[in-house]
């Protein structure tokens, strides 16, 4: 049979579908990238699963509209750019599919600071399913002389997805455990690398000072607790006292703990975070899944 109007619309919802149906695992790839030896600062997996829990319930509405989307930027006319290429359909469709990655990488690396080679290769990456997908409804329409039905390609692309977001976790657990994934590791400071003065937002400055004394302005600190108070913190200005606090083999990290008079009375304390070239302090005050983040940065 040939390709016609009926069979290009079953083309457009294979290549739709297996878009939409690799958007999951594709996300998940990318979150372990982009989160790879980087600090969480303490934060709870409550806001990460209440995260999960809202893509799983308006994923149906937001996948194939996306997916839709991808299909007619990409794997659509990867595939009418390869009728001018010469050798077998899948290959000609797998190098239409990298030259459209290749060139969607030059506008998304215009708008941010991002490395061409990776973003040309994970943007090709995207469109090898969908052309594949695209290239076996093609083929089967001609074998057998009949397509299949719209429902009976988002049904197969459903299953797909959920075996690629499967693969997906199992490889990165894997991953993990052998070590190929860094994790982030918090630098071990001393006392003297941590002296000093060390600024954060709103104008919040921390002076650690040799022999433990410390003088703070307009710094978030731990207030002293009232149950009728709306805030986690106080904003505390003056002199006052720090030290290091090492925690050993215990799981938690390194902290600097800072007090101050009156209504700072409250023991504060700033875990060590960043890098040896680049050190941190961090409090997360509040809930710690949706809490109030405040960062240090030494001088």
């Amino acid at each position: 049979m040939g390709w016609g109007e009926g069979s290009r619309r079953t083309g457009l919802h294979a290549a739709a579908a297996m878009s939409a149906g690799q958007l999951p695992a594709a996300v998940l790839l990318w979150w372990i990238v982009t989160t790879s030896g980087t600090d969480g600062y303490g934060a709870g997996y409550g806001g990460a699963l209440l995260g999960l829990l809202c893509v799983l319930l308006f994923a149906p509405l937001v996948l194939p509209v996306l997916g839709l989307l991808h299909a007619v930027l990409h794997p659509l006319p990867a595939v009418a750019l390869a009728r001018r290429l010469p050798g077998p359909e899948w290959a000609r469709h797998l190098v239409g599919a990298g030259a459209l990655g290749t060139a969607w990488a030059v506008p998304v690396c215009l708008l941010g600071d991002r490395s061409f080679p990776a973003t040309a290769a994970a943007l090709s990456a995207l469109g090898v399913l969908p052309v594949l997908a695209l290239t076996c409804v093609r083929r089967r329409a001609r074998r057998t002389g009949r397509a299949w039905g719209t429902w009976g390609i988002w049904f197969r692309s459903a299953l797909a997805s959920a075996a690629l977001f499967v693969l997906a976790l199992t490889g990165a657990l894997a991953a993990t455990a052998a070590g190929l994934i860094e994790e982030y590791e918090p630098p071990e400071l001393t006392a003297g690398q941590l002296a000093g003065v060390w600024r954060g937002e709103d104008g919040a400055v921390l002076r650690l000072l040799p022999g433990g004394r410390a003088v703070a302005t307009g710094l978030p600190a731990q207030g002293p607790y009232d149950a009728s108070s709306t805030r986690d913190f106080v904003v505390c200005a003056g002199a006052g006292t720090w030290h290091l606090v090492r925690e050993g083999d215990d799981a938690r990290r390194d902290e600097v703990r800072v007090r101050f008079g009156g209504s700072c009375g409250q023991e504060t304390a700033w875990t060590i975070g960043g890098t040896a070239d680049a050190p941190e302090l961090f409090v997360l005050f509040g809930d710690p899944d949706a809490g109030d983040l405040r960062i240090l940065i030494h001088d």
